[in-house]
């Protein structure tokens, strides 16, 4: 089993709580899916696209439940990301985390399930 991660705004992610289903940030309707990192991508993802930001929850979600909507593509440093062309089932959730904003701005990053 393998684990995906959606890094997005707390109030988002309550939104989604409450609508039964999460869309996607504006940059994922923007690019037409639902931007995921790995658990060694993560860090990076926190630093180039969240730093400085508070209120931020970390998503971890089973990728295998995604089924064919998971596609891995090329993007940064030419790694493979996972993008989820659709809506994302909460039921896939496994956990969510609080991402804790350090002075400096950089992020407490968790131990993460690869």
């Amino acid at each position: 089993m393998s684990r995906i991660y959606k890094i997005c705004p707390a109030s988002a992610w309550r939104e989604a709580e409450r609508q039964g289903v999460f869309r996607g940030s504006a940059d994922d309707a923007r690019d037409g899916f639902i931007h995921f990192s790995t658990a060694a991508q993560v860090a990076e993802t926190a630093r180039k696209h969240f730093f400085g930001q508070a209120g931020l929850f970390l998503v971890e979600v089973e990728a295998d439940a995604l089924g064919g909507a998971l596609k891995w593509e090329r993007s940064r440093n030419d790694d493979l990301f996972p993008h989820l062309y659709g809506d994302l089932d909460l039921g896939a959730v496994r956990r969510v985390l609080n991402l804790h904003t350090r002075a400096d701005g950089s992020h407490e990053i968790p131990e993460l399930a690869p």
